[in-house]
């Protein structure tokens, strides 16, 4: 799958979806830093017109914006809905102050794995280990890119 801005080997890019703007700006800051190509969006709306109009290779997802569970929404969407089918490979990493996980908040829920993203961490982030999350899904996408080609 071709991406926008040169490919991943370039220039990999992350979209950051949340609502909170000082998230993003740290977010943001730490991942171009380190060669990101760093694109954002305060909603789950904006976030999945992002998605389209952007294609990156790795999305990180708060889950509460405007309500609650807004986050499970945009995660469901992109992985489960058809017009999102093109975009269902791109990584997530559910990011929230909610300590519990999907699987751990919903455990007899039957429909959970429509909501589970590929990594789910805990805010405040723990910054090495956002990293490590971020890179190795970096990789994964580049060993299918390279698959692809």
């Amino acid at each position: 799958m071709e991406r926008q801005g040169g490919g991943m080997a370039a220039n990999p890019s992350v979209l950051v979806i949340d609502d909170d703007e000082d998230f993003r700006a740290s977010v943001r800051s730490l991942l171009e830093n380190r060669g990101y190509m760093v694109f954002e969006a305060d909603s789950g709306a904006d976030g999945l017109l992002k998605v389209v109009e952007h294609k990156p290779n790795l999305i990180v997802l708060d889950i509460m914006m405007k309500c609650s569970s807004e986050g499970y929404g945009v995660n469901q969407a992109i992985k489960h809905q058809e017009e999102y089918r093109d975009y269902r490979n791109i990584p997530v990493v559910m990011t929230s102050s909610i300590e519990l996980s999907p699987d751990e908040l919903f455990p007899m829920a039957g429909e959970v794995e429509m909501i589970r993203p590929d990594y789910y961490l805990t805010k405040p982030l723990d910054i090495p280990m956002f990293l490590q999350v971020v890179e190795r899904a970096a990789s994964i996408c580049r060993s299918r890119e390279a698959g692809e080609t």
